[in-house]
Parts: C-alpha cells; sequence; structure tokens
C-alpha cells in the first residue's frame, strides 16, 4: 500500500510539471466603467422609456465559458447601469437566433441551467470574497443568492437567501430584456464608497451557452471572484437612511400524532413572532428573532442509507443565511465545528425526519467592520423539551474573520453550548460543549494554488484524549490539470455537539488529481479522468477491544471517465474498489430481522462499477439515469436509479426519482430489495401563486411521507402559506397506519421602516 501510495503521489508530481501552464491573462487590468446617477423615476417594467438609459454607457462584449472559453458569446449581451440615492439600476439586452426562451416555472428562485436567464453579480467591498447575486429569466421571474469563500467551488453558493427588491423582462422577437431595481438597503457596502466590482453570466438555452461579462478560464466557476470588473460610481455612495426591517408572522395548526396512545385527537396550535433586521452601518446588519417558525421551509429529501454514519442535510431557515459562510465554514465535510442545523431541529424517532424544538430567541450581529475585517456574532435560546426530560440550550457563538492579501483570509471561531437549569432534568445530555479553533484559507492571485490550514479545540466533560481536530489540502489547477492532498485529524475527545462531526479517532489522508481534454469540432466539450485515493485509519485513543491503534481501517480506489457533450448532457463510468473494517456489529441493510448483523472486528473487501447518463436539460423531457453494481460486504448489491422531468411551460412540471437497491448478503441474510420513490408536483399560477406536492416512499425507513404547500407571494418578500404533511407506516401498502398529520397556516410579511 506504501508503495501504491508512493507511485500516485509521483504521478501526480509528474503531470504537474508535464502540463503546458496556461498563461493567458484573465485577471490583470479589469476594465472600469462608470456608472451615472440620475434623479428619474424608473419603473421596472422591461420597457427602456426612461432618458438614462439612451446616456448610459453600453457593456458588452460576453465571453463563451461553455462548452468553450476562447470565443466571443454566439449570443450577444448588453448592460447598462444607473443608480440615485436608493437603488441600483440594471437593464440587461440578451438575444439569441430567435425567440424560443425556455422558463420552466414561475416560481423564484429558479435554478440556472435549463433556462434562459442572466445573473449579476456585486462585490460591494472588493474583497474577493463575498458577493451579492440578483438573477432573472426571459419571464421576469427572480431569485437571489450569496456567493463566499471567493466563490472558488459550486459549494460556495447559497440561494436559501431571500430579500426585497424588484424586476421584470419583456420579450422582443430576437432578443428579451431584463429591468432589476436593487435597493441599497438590500445589500452591504461601505459607505462613501465609489466602486464595486461585477461581474455577470448568462445561459442562453438556443446555443446551449454560457457566457460571462469577465472572461473566465473554462476548469473554473461561474462564480469565481478573482474575474470581475470595475464600476466606478459618479458620485460617493451614501447611506440610504434608517435601514430597519420587521417581518412579523402569524400561524396556526392542527395536528395529530397518531403513535402517542395519549393522544386521542387533533390538537391545535397558534404562535406569532418574527424577525427585525437592523443595518447598524452600511456593511453590518443584526439579526433578531422571537419564537421563530420555519414550518414552511421544504422537507428534507429522504435517502437511503447504506452506510455506518450521520447524513448531512442542508440549512434552509431564512434567519441562518446572511453571512452564514462566517459561522458555517469552518473546518471540512466531516468535521465541521458548527452546523446550525443542530439548534432548533430534533429528529423524530418513528420516522427519522426532522422536527422543529421551539427556539425562544435570537440574535445575530454580522458583516464588515472595514473593508477586510468580518465579524459574527450569535446567540440563540431554545425551550425545554420535557417530553424527553431535556432542559433548554443556550448556544453563543463568535467569529472573526480577516482578510490577508489579495485572495487569503484567516479567521477564529468560539462556540458555547450550555445547558439552563440542567439539575431539574434527568435525561442523557452534556452540562456544556465548547469548541475554539482558527482557520487560514488562502488562494493565489492566478487561481492555481488553493488550500485550507484548520484546527479546532473541544472543551468537554468526557475523559477522552485528543480532543481536538485538523485537517489541510492543498489543490493545484490548470486548464489541463487538477492534483490535490487532503489530510483530515479527528481525535476520539473532539465532541463538537454544535458541528456536524459524523466519526471520530480518525486519520485521514487523501490525494486525488484530475486531467481534462477539451476536443475540437465535437460533440464532446470535455472529457475529464479522475483518481481518488482515500486511506483512513483507527488511531486508537477510543479503545476497541482487538484493536490496535493505528491500524488501517478504511481503504478507497476510484478511478472515473467522465464525457460532457456540448448539449450539457454527460455521461460517465467509474470502477471502485474498498476495503473495510468494521468495528461493531453492523447491518448495512438496516431492515434485517431477529437482529440479524454482521460481525464487528472484521475486514470486507468490495468493488463495483458505476455508470451514469444525464440527458438535454433544456428539452421539455429530460432524465438521469445510473446503474450500479458489485461486491458488497460479504454480497453483492445492485443499484438502480432513474429522475424524470416533465415540463409544461411556464405553468407545471412533474418529477419522478426512483432508486432501487437490491442487496444479498451471504447467509443468513435475507436478500432485501430497498425501494425510494419521490415523485414532485410543482404548480405555478402566476410569478405570486405556487403549489407544491412532494410524495416520498422509503422502504429503508418502512415511511410514506405527503407533503403539500401552497404559496402566495401577494408582496415582495410577503407570504402566505398553506402547509399540509403526513406519514406513514408503509410496511404493509394494505393496511397502511397513520403515524403523524398536520396542517399549517402561515402568514408573514415585510416591513421596511
Amino acid at each position: 500500500m506504501k508503495k501504491l501510495l508512493l507511485f500516485f503521489l509521483l504521478f501526480i508530481g509528474v503531470q504537474l510539471f508535464a502540463q503546458e501552464v496556461d498563461n493567458r491573462n484573465f485577471v490583470d487590468k479589469p476594465p472600469a466603467y462608470l456608472i451615472k446617477k440620475t434623479t428619474e423615476k424608473i419603473i421596472p417594467d422591461g420597457i427602456l422609456t426612461e432618458k438614462i438609459w439612451s446616456e448610459s454607457e453600453i457593456m458588452e462584449n460576453f465571453s463563451q465559458k461553455f462548452p468553450s472559453d476562447s470565443v466571443a458569446a454566439l449570443a450577444p449581451t448588453q448592460m447598462m447601469m444607473a443608480y440615485d440615492d436608493n437603488n441600483l439600476y440594471v437593464v440587461t439586452k440578451c438575444y439569441s437566433k430567435g425567440g424560443d426562451w425556455i422558463v420552466p416555472s414561475l416560481r423564484r428562485d429558479y435554478g440556472f441551467i435549463a433556462t434562459d436567464n442572466i445573473t449579476l453579480l456585486f462585490d460591494t467591498f472588493k474583497d474577493k470574497t463575498n458577493a451579492f447575486v440578483f438573477g432573472m429569466n426571459a419571464k421576469g421571474v427572480r431569485r437571489e443568492a450569496l456567493v463566499y469563500n471567493g466563490g472558488r467551488y459550486n459549494s460556495d453558493f447559497s440561494d436559501s437567501w431571500d430579500n426585497k427588491w424588484r424586476g421584470n423582462a419583456t420579450a422582443h422577437g430576437d432578443h428579451w430584456i431584463a429591468e432589476f431595481v436593487i435597493p441599497f438597503n438590500t445589500i452591504r457596502f461601505e459607505e462613501g464608497a465609489t466602486s464595486w466590482r461585477f461581474s455577470a453570466y448568462r445561459y442562453d438555452t438556443q446555443h446551449n451557452e454560457i457566457s460571462v461579462f469577465m472572461q473566465i478560464p473554462i476548469n473554473f466557476t461561474l462564480t469565481d471572484l478573482n474575474y470581475m470588473a470595475e464600476m466606478n460610481f459618479e458620485e460617493p455612495l451614501k447611506k440610504t437612511g434608517l435601514n430597519v426591517s420587521v417581518i412579523p408572522f402569524l400561524a396556526g395548526s392542527v395536528s395529530r400524532d397518531f403513535e402517542d396512545e395519549t393522544q386521542t385527537k387533533a390538537v391545535g396550535n397558534f404562535s406569532a413572532g418574527g424577525d427585525v433586521k437592523i443595518g447598524i452601518t452600511s456593511g453590518l446588519n443584526l439579526d433578531l428573532t422571537v419564537n421563530p417558525d420555519f414550518s414552511q421551509v421544504e422537507v428534507d429529501r429522504q435517502v437511503t442509507n447504506l452506510n455506518r454514519f450521520e447524513l448531512f442535510f442542508p440549512e434552509r431557515r431564512q434567519f441562518f443565511q446572511e453571512n452564514a459562510d462566517l459561522f458555517s465554514g469552518f473546518g471540512t465535510g466531516r468535521s465541521q465545528p458548527f452546523f446550525s442545523r443542530r439548534i432548533g431541529i430534533t429528529q423524530d424517532t418513528a420516522t427519522d425526519e426532522s422536527i422543529q424544538n421551539t427556539i425562544l430567541y435570537g440574535a445575530r450581529l454580522s458583516g464588515k467592520i472595514n473593508d477586510r475585517t468580518r465579524i459574527g456574532l450569535l446567540n440563540t435560546q431554545t425551550a425545554a423539551q420535557l417530553d424527553n426530560d431535556l432542559p433548554s440550550f443556550n448556544y453563543t457563538v463568535g467569529v472573526l474573520q480577516r482578510n490577508i492579501g489579495a485572495r487569503s483570509n484567516i479567521a477564529f471561531i468560539g462556540i458555547n453550548k450550555q445547558a439552563i437549569n440542567a439539575k431539574d432534568f434527568t435525561g442523557s445530555f452534556s452540562n456544556y460543549n465548547r469548541v475554539f479553533g482558527g482557520d487560514y484559507n488562502f488562494s493565489t492571485k492566478d487561481n492555481h494554488w488553493n488550500g485550507k490550514f484548520s484546527q479546532q479545540f473541544a472543551i468537554t466533560e468526557s475523559s477522552l484524549k485528543d480532543k481536538f481536530s485538523n485537517h489541510w489540502f492543498v489543490e493545484y489547477s490548470t486548464r489541463k490539470f487538477r492534483a490535490e492532498v487532503f489530510s483530515l485529524y479527528i481525535g476520539a475527545g473532539y465532541d463538537a455537539e454544535v458541528g456536524f462531526v459524523p466519526r471520530t479517532d480518525i486519520y485521514l489522508v487523501s490525494p486525488e488529481g484530475s486531467l481534462f481534454f477539451y476536443p475540437e469540432n465535437s460533440n464532446i466539450s470535455k472529457h475529464t479522468l479522475f483518481f481518488d485515493t482515500r486511506f483512513i485509519y483507527k488511531i486508537g485513543n477510543d479503545p476497541l477491544e482487538g484493536i490496535d491503534p493505528w491500524t488501517l481501517s478504511d481503504i478507497s480506489l476510484t478511478a472515473e471517465w467522465t464525457m460532457q457533450f456540448r448539449n450539457f448532457s454527460t455521461f460517465s463510468v467509474e470502477g471502485n474498489w474498498s476495503r473495510i473494517l468494521l468495528f461493531d456489529d453492523f447491518d448495512p441493510t438496516q431492515i434485517q430481522e431477529d437482529g440479524q448483523v454482521l460481525a464487528g472486528n472484521e475486514n470486507y473487501s468490495f468493488g463495483r462499477v458505476f455508470s451514469s447518463f444525464r440527458s438535454d436539460r433544456t428539452k421539455k423531457i429530460a432524465y438521469r439515469v445510473r446503474a450500479n453494481y458489485g461486491q458488497f460486504f460479504n454480497g453483492t448489491r445492485l443499484a438502480l436509479g432513474a429522475d424524470v422531468r416533465f415540463r409544461f411551460q411556464p405553468f407545471a412540471s412533474i418529477s419522478i426519482d426512483y432508486s432501487y437497491n437490491h442487496i444479498r448478503l451471504a447467509e443468513p441474510f435475507i436478500p432485501v430489495n430497498l425501494h425510494l420513490f419521490r415523485p414532485r408536483f410543482d404548480l405555478t399560477f402566476s410569478k405570486k401563486l405556487f403549489l407544491t406536492a412532494f410524495i416520498q416512499y422509503n422502504r429503508q425507513q418502512e415511511n410514506l411521507n405527503v407533503n403539500g404547500r401552497l404559496q402566495w407571494r401577494f408582496q415582495p418578500a410577503s407570504d402566505f402559506f398553506l402547509v399540509y404533511g403526513d406519514n406513514y407506516l408503509s410496511e404493509d401498502f394494505s393496511n397502511l397506519g397513520v403515524r403523524n398529520r398536520a396542517i399549517t397556516a402561515k402568514f408573514t410579511y415585510w416591513l421596511n421602516l
């Protein structure tokens, strides 16, 4: 194994020096544009009758990002900007070869691919770290998002952020026009600023083309904040006056837990609360919440879980969104010291679904205190859980982030979870849990080198050793090659209760690399060859009988080939070999009868082959199919899956996602068939009225979930929700048993003072 690792590192080293260096300059001397101030009243109707648009500088010359990054855009785009004391105004003209614009849905926060749309990014502090995102499609449907961590990875994009702004679009044969009105009190910036950085990208379905205002190498993301132009304001920006938003809500529900024998009828509940957003400065915001209710938040997508560890589900609640990267960006995916879903959400033991645990109040101060420094302070208080005999908890988090150099930063975090009146409760809980640590994120100006170094320490009541976690990775990327080495150490005593740490007492090292090929005059835009190795060692400070310290417990070797076509369809095939040392008895199917398990302290080796194909997503019928076959512990596994979407533009879409796992382990295990079926129906009657019905059947959890949500957006960022939820015990479809049922109505209104 040491020889294999040495060979892989040698292979990466040879490729690093063998690949052609991309000397093209995409960053130096970005263009600058003058943004004129106006006193004219501008109506965002997509009809350019205002005089300012005939006087504004036209920004054009978009470049192609996909399928190539070396030619001008086939579909031309023009932009113009203006501003006054209260708003930034942006107009875009998006041309194409015809007027067959694709807009699958009228729902806000649409996906970028498979719809004609344009997206604007604004780096208001010019720090190349964070940006505000505003987008619109050819029907005037809007979306907004946040970019953080420099936008270097696709995961650095959060579309859960919501705010109040206006816009509309109109179609005109061979082009469509989008008009944006973005209030300055919607975004954060430095008072007196004379310039921002900005960029834009567009998807044109008729050419299957992604184009960008600032040329970006094809191997970097669309949101990479290294590639932006300058926008210079005719006069310095002023503070917009009192910047306070009050967002009250009223909610009422009727529910019944049929598995609780003491509950013989439905129970009604009424609640009221709300949020307040206060702009302390133009860059620093205070968010307050009292008795928040998150009943309108979409339910988590159920999955088939065949591994031994907890699964990660993203945060969707609005209170935790703005500047979320300040708090959640520490550590790595396998060791996050702070995970906001630990606050106010617990697990329903009957259905394994997340359920709300009341948050009494919350306060969060976050944002910029100067052009290079961000701070974050978060405090929330949850109610006691009397049914589980658990006390209330107070959560406090403090964060400081300082930019260093052009694209690097150093950050520190402190987390405290404290039980309140702990002596009055007898449930199983810790009186306190504290984590402190810091990260250093770095990126070179040319974007070739990226990396991170992270260290956290836990202060707990546990007597286990190694109450710390550290990790680092270094990545080198060019147009034709990418290499990365990743290292992670999680001590046995590192118990971050407010974080996401599914596994402790391990050391993981993972070298990986990719080769990229770009065929000319072909329907294929890119070939990717990907190689990954992972080695996990059991450190041994959490002693297990019969396991020696620093035992190599897990090995994974993967090779993958992916073809991306010019119409955005993709095909991939992957081979993997793994060896796993089970420490404890384990049932991979999680549904065996009579407690049948695989014996712990045993090695299991298995290989598999995986293949998938995704079709062109601009078509009215789009699909993805996948197949997986190979060894699985001491048996075999066949996995098949497909998801299909039918689009009835723009008022309805139907998607069906199905996965099947046939697992046959050695006797006395019983062969099992695990089905996961998830049909979803989306109706968008208008830009203000939406209906979603989502059904999920999970054989592994023996649960059938039905969720329906009607949303009426009667004013910008103001809504009425009617939500229905139902869970059934589905072991036998001929005799479904109701587990719980609820219907909730919620009214929320966004008021700017």
